[in-house]
């Protein structure tokens, strides 16, 4: 299976508003993403559907998106509830597409 690549930096992230802004600005979320949890896994559960206009990066149809987490070490030791969110969250997008019939899209890349 193929993978495209999105880096985060998450010394960038200091708080929920700059998390869900360093990810809105990565993935290019649309404007009227709602910068919470439920809306991030809304516009990930997308990333291989170019006509959802939930991202602007995309998977083609049977990659998966790499999420290559920079600084994940420092990043849960010091927002260890949003680092949770990230994993949580990431899984949660998979087994929703699972559920639904379709593949895994997403795939976290750290060293924490």
């Amino acid at each position: 299976m193929l993978s495209a690549l999105v880096e985060i930096d998450l010394e960038l992230i200091t708080d929920w508003p700059s998390f869900h802004a360093v990810f809105a600005a990565a993935f290019g979320f649309p404007a009227f993403y709602g910068g919470n949890m439920n809306a991030w896994i809304d516009c990930m559960t997308c990333l291989d559907d170019p006509s959802a206009e939930m991202t602007s990066v995309h998977a083609e149809s049977g990659q998966v998106m790499t999420l290559q987490l920079k600084d994940a070490a420092t990043f849960k030791k010091r927002y260890p509830e949003m680092y949770e969110a990230i994993v949580e969250c990431s899984a949660f997008v998979n087994w929703r597409r699972i559920e639904q019939g379709h593949a895994s899209v997403l795939c976290l890349s750290f060293y924490a």
